[in-house]
């Protein structure tokens, strides 16, 4: 079972134990400059796997804000940092160790969130430093050059195809993780499974000989060994002791101001999807006159257009649903899924109406339905009746949710990628945006003029400390000086 643990006294008996066992290669032994890699795992894994916090709901059209003027949900956004490299830092460690040991399963791991943080960062600006990234403290080199998108693409699938050889080699239990309990064979069907979610998000570069990226797909779910069930989902599960509880616990950013949107609440009544009353609460005026918490007309948002002030006063005179209690409540509320078999289904069905694997596109879309109802079966305590098997069924043969094999590819794409956004509610961090943005679905309300941004600017610190190859990496894709949140990126041409 994934499992996340107290971190402090694995550190302590990790660090006496390192000193002990390199004292005699160490000047003083309390200088330590080797540990074993399951204690940086733990602490990497921790990280990768929490939730992302709420930025990514409002630029998706599932939250408003009524007390201020939110960035992401107005388009309107600018600069993003490069902190996910002081992670990578740790991640080259890991690997390091791993090689010192001799362990292939570290480096393994390591690889695939090498991946994983250089995937969300190349989404985030474009290029971005890659291959001569992080060599800090081995080379003494600190301004980077930056790689194309395209090159630090081919790199990550490099990386995650490498992971995933170097664990048919080997197939140790190792210490330290938090997600798996040490089960390599479940790592391997993440990394498989991650290898499909990059490949599709290349969907647009489907004719690039470089990538070939419909034979790697097919390849990849023929012959490796990929997520099955909800029992494989990359995720991180929670318990209710200091530093091990959810993400969102007590978090003050859901206070008086955070509400749910009108659009997301509005396509989940449509299609009568009881994973509304996990995801909501009922408004005040539903709960004072008694309507039932499985009253689909309990529950209503706030326009994510609207001036938040407008908003506000609905949502003052009790109008408008707060996110359900439960995620800010429930220390332990529910897992956070980096990657969940639900996704990968999702993922497999739009290949299928791509063309790129022949199977059953409409299994696969109602292999994720379900498998997002048996989620929440599982871990939405007290709304478990609402996502039996049996209300998936139900659900599936709904008039908006049924799956049409006669449908062109843009309807059926529609179809998919709406379900895949209803998984993402504090789930898989900016997935739905990106999907929006490579596919156009699900479709989002915009204001005139305000398409949703590509992009986000580079950091401060980069012209500051790197301003060479920033400008340069500017220059070659957007045109000089054009570093700006709505240029087009490599991906999305």
């Amino acid at each position: 079972m994934k499992k996340i643990g107290i971190l402090f006294g694995l550190l302590i008996l990790i660090a006496v134990s390192a000193c002990q066992d390199l004292s005699d290669i160490n000047d003083n032994p309390n200088n330590v400059n080797q540990t074993h890699p399951q204690l940086l795992l733990t602490n990497i894994a921790s990280s990768a796997f929490s939730v992302n916090g709420t930025s990514s709901l409002y630029a998706s059209r599932m939250l408003v804000q009524t007390d201020g003027e939110n960035n992401n949900q107005y388009y309107n956004w600018d600069r993003a940092g490069f902190g996910d490299y002081n992670m990578l830092g740790e991640v080259t460690k890991m690997i390091q160790e791993g090689e010192r040991i001799e362990s292939k399963e570290y480096v393994a791991i390591g690889k695939f969130f090498r991946a994983y943080y250089f995937y969300n960062l190349t989404l985030t600006f474009g290029d971005i430093p890659y291959s001569e990234a992080l060599q800090g403290e081995t080379d003494a080199s600190f301004s980077p050059k930056y790689d194309s998108q395209k090159e630090v693409f081919i790199g990550i699938l490099k990386e995650l195809e490498e992971a995933n050889t170097l664990l048919k080699e080997n197939n140790a239990i190792v210490a330290g993780d938090i997600i798996y309990n040490g089960d390599m064979s479940q790592w391997q069907k993440l990394i498989n499974s991650f290898r499909l979610k990059v490949l599709i998000t290349l969907s647009k570069k489907e004719g690039d000989a470089d990538l070939n990226v419909k034979s790697a797909f097919s390849a990849i779910y023929a012959n490796e060994s990929i997520m099955q069930s909800i029992e494989d989902n990359g995720q991180l599960v929670f318990l209710d002791q200091e530093g091990s509880r959810y993400t969102e616990f007590n978090s003050s950013g859901y206070g008086s101001g955070m509400y749910m949107s009108s659009t997301f609440i509005k396509r989940l009544q449509d299609r009568e999807d009881p994973r509304l009353f996990i995801f909501c609460g009922r408004t005040k005026n539903a709960k004072e006159t008694g309507l039932a918490l499985d009253d689909f007309n309990a529950y209503e948002g706030g326009d994510p257009l609207a001036p938040y002030a407008e908003v506000n006063d609905k949502a003052a005179a009790g109008d408008v649903s707060k996110v359900n209690l439960r995620y800010t409540t429930d220390p332990t509320t529910e897992p956070h899924n980096l990657l969940s078999y639900s996704e990968v289904e999702f993922i497999l069905a739009e290949a299928a109406v791509r063309g790129w694997i022949s199977t059953d596109a409409k299994m696969h879309y109602e292999n994720g339905i379900k498998a997002s109802f048996s989620f929440y079966n599982t871990y939405a305590k007290g709304f478990e009746t609402y996502v039996e098997s049996t209300d998936a069924d139900t659900y599936i043969a709904g008039s908006l949710v049924a799956f049409n094999t006669s449908a062109s590819l843009a309807e059926k794409l529609d179809f998919i990628l709406t379900q895949k956004y209803f998984t993402s509610f504090l789930h898989s961090g900016w997935r739905m945006y990106f999907d929006h943005l490579r596919t156009g679905y699900p479709t989002f309300v915009q204001s005139a003029g305000a398409t949703p941004p590509t992009r986000w600017i580079y950091p401060l610190s980069e012209y500051n400390n790197n301003s060479d190859n920033v400008a340069s990496a500017i220059e070659s894709q957007f045109g000089a000086g054009n570093d700006k949140i709505r240029e087009i990126t490599w991906w999305l041409k």
